[in-house]
């Protein structure tokens, strides 16, 4: 497999692909790509809306047919610390497929196919990173899966294959049904996906914030721009914090009340973060116990966020201290936008619905979307305020009455029972039948099922691709056969004890049956003599390790003696007759508890280790 075929992809970045599926690969044009992404963005202009994006938005463009991979629509969007924005993305491509049948979708990660992470649990044993190049689509709402060949059907590619994305998808526009995923895969991304679309309503936060009426006006008209704002604050460095001494742009003294609608993680990015702003600035914050403290302290820091982002728009002026909207550059570009009736677009645009106007606003080829796209945040929040409505303090201090009420942030406190509970629905059943086990477990616990575990795990035959865990209850007895020992070890250190030497090689006359005589003839004697050696060695062996500390650390028990004496009959009492028995069960168990007890409490290998083997001990109760 030639790993240097895979896409690098950005950390914290998802792409995402919408290839046509055509049987023949005509009418796959940029036209009529084009024309679909326009009626995607449409179609699901109400979802778009609503969302708030932490860094990127989702966003469709053609790309032309390029190393292999064909036409398609698609983008790539930066999600920063919300993966909530990578999962809500997913969900909107299972929609879209769903909707336009003759569309599937490609999405990775830097981590590669994260749908696959997700249902691991479900998976065919040959899928693995190495095989799943190209294979996994979304497709009529549902995941699918390129198969490999069966004697029951010849569909897919051999999982030493990497199909190129145009046979890939042939082979999923000619037999949708048989590459659909199993319904264990499909049904583990829809319990990722479970809430959705009104888990978007549910992810914002709103909250109370004192801050700068330009801000106010900003926010009214892009909500989405306050996922800027805080990632500016939250990523500062000294540079930034230096256009923060004096407030230029948001005066402190204009500060009104208003409702501020985040996300959750930027909720708590921005109220989490211990901050206090130059004295200089001009913010001053009521003491700990004022009840609008929060609301204070939010707006503060809100205010840094935009301040830095219309510091990092650079434009030369003659004066260093006048506003920016004093700057000649500036006038020049708001002088060149109005040449070209770019405001009149945008009063048009303005009386447009809320999600027509969103709709369109991502489209390249739109006049406003261009010059917006091409805007960094600071560009687009400068924008707005020269062009804006003029601000009116008496009417926003007056629509501070009227303010919806705060969403209460409980959730940013967990409890030992709501991890308990999100630890169960992440991991399912199996979860909640281990903690039934292990109740069970405590009352009546028996270490006869830690040594049986482990025994069972190295009896386990396993491939080169590591130890798999056995998970079943199901227990095998342990048989020793000396007759079958003997013969191993026969035919490791048997016949041939003595190198030949010159003479031996010389014997070219010999026949095959003289030396097939001979050999029969010695087996007896050779096998007799091979195991008198090994007894010897390990007579030698336990006298030196008995004398040592390594064999005062066994504990010793009559009980193996007994059954070891017991096996007479099949003729291993001579092999153990002077051997110091050990009890290995005790041994391992004592070795296993003294390395739980080592660990405190917390995580280490040995309770790693015997969990893997669904063996959960109870808590150590004995404080000694």
């Amino acid at each position: 497999m030639d790993f240097l075929q895979r896409t690098v992809v950005v950390e914290d970045m998802v792409q995402y692909k919408l290839f046509l599926l055509q049987p023949d690969g005509s009418d796959v044009t940029e036209e009529r790509l084009t024309h679909l992404a326009e009626e995607i963005l449409v179609k699901f202009a109400p979802l778009l809306v609503q969302y708030i994006w932490q860094n990127q938005p989702f966003n469709l463009t053609y790309h032309s047919e390029k190393g292999g991979v064909p036409a398609h629509i698609g983008g790539s969007t930066q999600f920063g610390e919300n993966v909530e924005d990578e999962w809500f993305i997913v969900y909107l491509l299972l929609q879209i497929t769903e909707a336009f049948p003759e569309l599937a979708a490609r999405v990775e990660d830097n981590d590669g196919e994260f749908l696959l992470i997700e249902a691991a649990d479900y998976l065919p044993k040959w899928l693995n990173p190495d095989s799943s190049q190209n294979r996994v689509f979304l497709h009529r709402g549902e995941v699918h899966i390129l198969p490999c060949p069966s004697k029951f059907s010849t569909v897919g590619f051999s999982k030493d294959v990497v199909p190129s994305l145009s046979q890939a998808l042939a082979e999923l526009c000619s037999h949708p049904h048989v590459c659909q995923a199993s319904p264990k895969i499909c049904s583990a991304l829809k319990k990722r996906l479970k809430g959705y679309p009104e888990k978007i309503k549910t992810g914002l936060h709103q909250a109370h914030c004192f801050i700068p009426a330009g801000i106010a006006m900003v926010l009214a008209q892009r909500p989405q721009l306050v996922a800027h704002a805080v990632s500016a604050f939250y990523l500062r460095d000294p540079v930034d914090l230096q256009a923060c001494r004096s407030f230029k742009i948001f005066s402190p003294e204009t500060r009104v009340l208003t409702s501020v609608t985040f996300t959750r993680c930027l909720y708590a990015q921005l109220l989490q973060q211990q901050f206090t702003s130059d004295r200089r600035s001009g913010f001053t914050l009521p003491p700990h116990s004022h009840p609008q403290y929060r609301a204070h302290e939010l707006g503060m820091k809100l205010a840094h966020g935009f301040e830095i982002l219309c510091s990092r728009v650079r434009l030369p002026s003659s004066e260093p201290d006048a506003p920016i909207s004093c700057n000649p550059q500036w006038k020049r570009f708001l002088e060149s936008l109005k040449k070209n009736d770019y405001f009149q677009v945008c009063l048009s645009f303005g009386m447009l619905k809320s999600h027509e106007r969103e709709a369109v606003y991502p489209t390249p080829k739109h006049p406003v979307s261009a010059l917006t796209i091409a805007l960094s945040p600071g560009e687009e929040i400068l924008l707005l305020m020269q062009n804006g409505h003029p601000l009116n303090l008496e009417e926003l201090k007056e629509r501070e009455q009227q303010l919806p009420q705060e969403d209460d942030d409980s959730w940013l406190e967990i409890t030992a029972q709501d991890l308990d509970h999100l630890l169960q629905e992440r991991t399912g059943g199996r979860r909640k039948g281990e903690m039934e086990h292990i109740k069970n477990e405590e009352c009546g616990y028996s270490l006869i099922a830690v040594s049986q575990g482990m025994k069972k795990f190295l009896d386990t035959m396993s491939s080169h691709e590591g130890a798999e865990v056995p998970w079943d209850g199901s227990r095998q007895s342990f048989n020793f056969d000396p007759n079958s020992m003997a013969s191993a070890l026969e035919r490791l250190l048997g016949n041939e004890m003595e190198e030949l030497d010159s003479d031996d090689l010389d014997d070219d006359d010999e026949s095959d049956k003289e030396r097939e005589e001979e050999t029969s003839g010695d087996t007896e004697q050779n096998g007799t003599e091979t195991l008198n050696d090994l007894r010897s060695y390990m007579d030698q062996m336990d006298e030196e390790l008995m004398s040592t500390k390594i064999g005062q650390s066994f504990t010793v028990t009559v009980n193996v003696f007994l059954i070891l004496r017991d096996c007479s009959s099949l003729n291993c009492s001579l092999f153990w007759e002077e051997i110091r028995p050990l009890d290995l069960d005790v041994n391992l168990v004592t070795n296993l508890l003294e390395s739980l007890s080592c660990q405190a409490g917390l995580a280490g290998p040995a309770s790693n280790l015997l969990q893997s083997l669904g063996i959960n001990l109870p808590a150590n109760s004995d404080p000694s």
